[in-house]
């Protein structure tokens, strides 16, 4: 049985009742029919059946607290999204922007009604200005797209989200996005050199220099990263100008296996210290190598403690290099090693990995990956410590847990898989609320990428202290009718509504 009478932060919020009232019927009728006028039926979807498909992302918050809108808005250009903030501040109507709604954050519902602002369907590339390292693009573009298409230049944008075929740059941009890449070419954050943004008032403002093509500035403020991870709390993006850069020419990669974690981590902390910067650095803990195992047995991943990819880029000089420096480091600590520069083995070693997203369920049979508390990050050192806590904390609240992570820059991903009752998803919350105190235990955050929203925004004030104020002052000075997707992000000021 789940223990009872324990507080739950991350949940607690939206089982509140009732919810906060923000913003009454009548206005938003009035919003929706103004926006009908002056956008067009067809680009404004009101039918509940058009609507069931917005109420969701890919959070189990979202399953247990569908947000359904008022409307949902198809914009063509960045005028209709003027037009959709101009009426939406007028009658004080909340603003959800959305695009691929492939987190698990909550963030991209409209748990308080409003108008959700369809953003996939901008999805144009604009330019590609290779000789400048940089292009020109709407929010909606697909990840996978946009490198598809840089690599007729011999280009990438360099940030590699697990979800790349799904994932938009806009979504990426509004949660900082990073993934298994950036131990070397860190966040979104640094290749996002201005955007195109639609503020609450309907005002359009660009950061980073309207109309320029500079690689770097110190004119004015820099108001791009306020904008970065800001979930949609501050304003729309329409357009993006991104930093990109040459692909690499080789890729070689080394996998080391280990009886313990400890040994995983000092070889981590050995490849750094010997001055080594490794494009990809990811663990694997012997749950994430067994529901592997069960997904496709046909890889015969070998069973141990840990299992480290680690992955070098660069001219095929420097990656055989590389990769020699990180196999006599491996070869120290590791039970097994194997290395590999041709593109086909490379690929091979690295199905396992690949596969954990679909495999994680399997671990339970019938049961359902939930997405909950997936995605701390911790200082590197106590990787190994959080990975053993996280697991004993599951074996207490009886949960299956698939651990694995970008170990390379301290995020541990944490699939938490359960049959779907009411008690195992009750027990599931519990291992949430642990896996989250772990993180602040171990002076860590709460979300190391996949962003805060609803899931996640009531540890703000215990991360971020008295910062939150000034963020708010913030929030106030660019949104004074609170109209921008409100109650993500953090807490809800006013005490008569905090915990909703």
């Amino acid at each position: 049985m789940a223990v009872t009478g324990e507080k739950l932060v991350a949940t607690a919020g939206m089982d509140a009742q009732p919810p906060p009232l923000l913003r009454r019927d009548e206005d938003a009728r009035a919003a929706v029919a103004d926006l009908v006028r002056r956008l067009g039926a067809e680009r404004v979807l009101t039918h509940p059946a058009a609507l069931f498909p917005y109420t969701y992302d890919a959070s189990f918050n979202s399953e247990a607290h569908p947000g359904r809108p008022d409307c949902v808005v198809l914009p063509r250009d960045t005028q209709d999204v003027v037009t959709v903030m101009q009426v939406a501040n007028r009658y004080h109507v909340p603003v959800v922007p959305r695009g691929s709604a492939s987190a698990y954050s909550g963030g991209a519902v409209a748990h308080y009604g409003g108008i959700v602002v369809a953003l996939n369907v901008l999805d144009r590339i604009i330019e590609i200005d290779a000789d400048n390292l940089q292009v020109l693009c709407q929010p909606g573009v697909i990840h996978a797209n946009l490198n598809d298409a840089l690599a007729k230049y011999g280009m990438i944008f360099p940030p590699d989200p697990g979800s790349s075929k799904i994932a938009s740059v806009g979504g990426m941009t509004a949660n900082n996005s990073s993934g298994m890449r950036a131990v070397k070419y860190g966040p979104t954050l640094h290749y996002v050199l201005g955007i195109e943004v639609v503020l609450p008032t309907g005002e359009v403002v660009w950061t980073g220099g309207e109309g320029s093509k500079a690689l770097q500035s110190v004119s004015g403020l820099n108001l791009t990263p306020l904008f970065i991870m800001s979930e949609g709390t501050l304003g729309v993006i329409t357009q993006l100008r991104l930093r990109i850069i040459p692909k690499p020419e080789s890729r070689g990669l080394v996998v080391a296996r280990f009886d313990s974690l400890e040994d995983a981590a000092e070889m981590t902390r050995r490849i750094f210290r010997g001055g080594i910067l490794p494009a990809a650095l990811e663990i694997m803990d012997r749950s994430a190598i067994r529901a592997v195992n069960i997904f496709k047995p046909d890889l015969k991943l070998v069973e141990c403690a840990a299992m480290l990819l680690v992955e070098a880029d660069g001219s095929s000089a420097v990656v055989a290099d590389t990769v020699g420096r990180i196999e006599q480091v491996a070869r120290e600590l590791a039970t097994s090693v194997e290395t590999a520069t041709n593109p086909k083995e490379m690929e091979s070693l690295w199905a396992g990995r690949a596969a954990l997203g679909a495999a994680s369920s399997l671990v339970v049979p019938g049961g359902t990956r939930v997405g909950m508390g997936e995605d701390i990050c911790v200082p590197l050192k106590d990787m190994p410590a959080t990975l053993r806590k996280i697991a004993e904390a599951a074996e207490k609240r009886q949960v299956a847990v698939v651990l694995y992570g970008h170990i390379g820059s301290g995020n541990v991903h944490s699939a938490i898989v359960v049959h779907h009752t009411p008690e195992e998803i009750e027990r599931a919350k519990l291992l949430t609320e642990d896996i989250h105190a772990l993180a602040l235990e171990y002076r860590g955050t709460t979300s190391g990428e996949h962003g805060i929203g609803v899931v996640r925004r009531d540890y703000a004030d215990a991360e971020l202290g008295a910062a939150v104020t000034i963020m708010r002052q913030m929030q106030r000075s660019l949104d004074p009718n609170g109209i921008m997707n409100p109650g993500k992000k953090l807490p809800f000021a006013d005490p008569a509504v905090v915990g909703t």
